[in-house]
């Protein structure tokens, strides 16, 4: 496995201080304002010079795919020219990468698609302009179009993503040249806690990780709670199959997200932060470890922040695999060391949650909207949106679509504008079936209902449900009982087991659909889905026990056509009443 590079060491690039020379910390407000001077000089330096500067787009996928060797070709081609090679992040255009960006001296930023190792001479020749692929800017440049102009980002409204394939995300003085800890300085001398806390309540801004609770409600209770000490969480599990948005928001921009954690604790009057990153993404956790480092030096973390008189201590913590600790209570059980299982509610964590001390929880795609909620006001970020749904939110996909990657839209959009347009409609061969909605704690949607607007509240009365934000698209070759059958699988395997109908449930649900799908299922199968799913809604313990059949129950609804094909005509011997006596039958 290729490994991942450092920073650039090149001298005219700004991460290549903090590359050769500790981070001086800063003591006040006065020195870090400093800080950000020299950090926006040398940014555009970098840009406004007469060498070549040459980005590489690195994350989880692009590497799998060659972006590593690209980057080391670019080094040894350009080693002693004089020219500037770096690494930034992947840009959310999957289907692109390796890209590669070049800024030639007197032109503008210019993104090369789908660059191998062998085309980098030719590539840094100019030899290979076919690739060009967008412009990094508003005008077209030599026949090259703006990468605004590709349906892939012209429908997108990037906050949270604007960074991402600009800065290096092992940069802090990148990430500060860019706006990084401005809001967090704000927070610290301009805004007392309350006022930070009315900001977000006046944002609107709902849980981005598949709940929409109202942050602002969270916060001011999280504010109100008189225990001490208090904690604040960032909850960066996402362990469900076909969702990736806060992994690319830990390789990308990590700063943002540290700096919205900060903010949370500033606000709340939270003596400490977690950030809880799953396990399986090393590249996020390399990332987000080396920015907590880099604050913590540079004077950001700690006692006495900036001469603010508040202190801020953080740690990250990472899950072992278990789905269940995305969960809210289970996760603190797992930042305690203890085994990750739900408990029940109330008390809610605002009330005791860590250590049971009052702890305010948000997703990670929640605290990374904070630093733009802070800067520019609560009723800037209600302004985008819909009224229920403000802001942005950030959307992945699986599937056979043409430009498949990281997107972030405007709340409202509809989902057949995303579908036909940002990513470009189906592949060619494939037919479209239908869309797999809220992960895997929901139902899909069919061709006929693509025009309902995307926020947390329209898809509910199709059986859909936004989620997390991750949507898995599916062809006419794929068969609803095994799609139902892999999902029902995931959550049966993911339960932690303290519920009886979750622990029991699911796995009598998967052995129903393999019956079904070996061709041995009757009629009474379809009722006894029913009425298990039922169970396990109503009396399971947690989120996931609550949702565990939804995706099973809106294929079964969805698409009848493919389960009954697979039913054994004949009738079941016995009436279903007799087969599974229920209480109060």
């Amino acid at each position: 496995m290729a490994s991942i590079p450092t920073s650039p060491t090149s001298p005219e690039s700004p991460g290549a201080r903090s590359a050769r020379q500790p981070l001086r910390k800063a003591t006040s407000r006065a020195e870090f304002e400093a800080i950000q001077r020299e950090a926006t000089e040398s940014w555009r330096n970098l840009w406004g010079g007469d060498r070549m500067v040459v980005s590489v787009g690195i994350d989880s996928s692009s590497i799998a795919k060659g972006a590593v060797e690209v980057y080391n070709a670019c080094r040894r081609e350009l080693a002693g020219s004089g020219s500037t090679v770096r690494q930034t992040s992947g840009n959310g255009a999957m289907w692109i990468e390796p890209w590669v960006e070049i800024q030639r001296p007197g032109q503008p930023p210019i993104v090369y698609a789908n660059i191998e190792p062998d085309d980098v001479p030719d590539l840094l020749a100019g030899r290979l302009e076919d690739r060009a692929f967008g412009v990094r800017g508003d005008e077209p440049f030599n026949g090259v179009p703006p990468l605004d102009a590709h349906p892939f980002f012209k429908h997108q409204r990037r906050i949270l993503l604007r960074n991402h394939g600009v800065i290096d995300p092992d940069s802090i003085e990148e990430a500060i040249a860019n706006g990084a800890y401005s809001a967090y300085l704000k927070v610290l001398f301009d805004l007392s806690g309350e006022e930070t806390v009315a900001e977000v309540a006046a944002s609107n801004v709902r849980g981005r990780g598949g709940a929409g609770f109202p942050a602002g409600i969270k916060w001011e209770s999280g504010r109100k709670a008189k225990a001490r000490p208090k904690f604040v969480v960032c909850n960066s599990h996402e362990g469900e199959p076909n969702v990736y948005k806060d992994r690319r928001l830990h390789e990308g921009d990590p700063h943002r997200i540290l700096e919205g954690i900060l903010i949370a604790c500033v606000a709340v009057g939270a003596e400490r932060g977690y950030n809880y990153v799953g396990g399986e993404y090393p590249l996020a956790i390399a990332r987000f470890r080396k920015a907590v480092q880099d604050a913590e030096r540079l004077g950001l973390i700690g006692k006495n922040v900036l001469g603010s008189g508040k202190d801020v201590a953080f740690r990250l913590r990472t899950g072992g695999g278990a789905y269940i600790c995305g969960e809210g209570s289970a996760l603190m059980y797992s930042i305690m060391g203890v085994r990750g299982q739900p408990r029940t509610k109330p008390p809610r964590s605002v009330e005791e949650g860590l250590w049971k001390r009052p702890t305010v929880a948000n997703n990670t795609e929640t605290l990374a909207n904070v630093p733009d909620i802070v800067s520019n006001g609560g009723a800037w970020y209600a302004g985008i949106g819909t009224e229920k749904s403000t802001g942005t939110k950030l959307v992945t996909v699986m599937g056979p679509v043409k430009t498949m990657g990281l997107v972030e839209v405007e709340m409202g959009i509809s989902l057949r504008t995303i579908i036909d347009e940002v990513w470009g409609g189906m592949a060619d061969g494939y037919t479209f079936k239908g869309i797999q909605t809220g992960g895997v704690s929901a139902g899909p949607l069919k061709a006929e209902q693509l025009d309902v607007p995307l926020d947390f509240d329209s898809m509910t009365p199709f059986g859909g449900m936004l989620g997390s934000g991750g949507f898995v698209i599916f062809d006419e070759s794929v068969d609803a009982v095994d799609f139902a059958r892999y999902m029902t699988a995931f959550n049966r395997y993911e339960s932690c087991s303290k519920c009886v109908p979750c622990r029991l449930g699911n796995p009598a649900l998967v052995e129903i659909l393999d019956r079904i799908r070996l061709g041995r299922g009757t009629r009474a199968d379809l009722p006894l889905i029913e009425r298990t799913s039922k169970h396990i809604i109503e009396l399971s313990l947690c989120g996931l026990g609550q949702v565990a059949p939804a995706p099973l129950l809106g294929l079964l609804h969805t698409y009848p056509e493919d389960f009954e094909s697979k039913l054994v005509d004949a009738p079941p011997v016995l009436p279903l009443r007799e087969v599974l006596p229920l209480a109060g039958d």
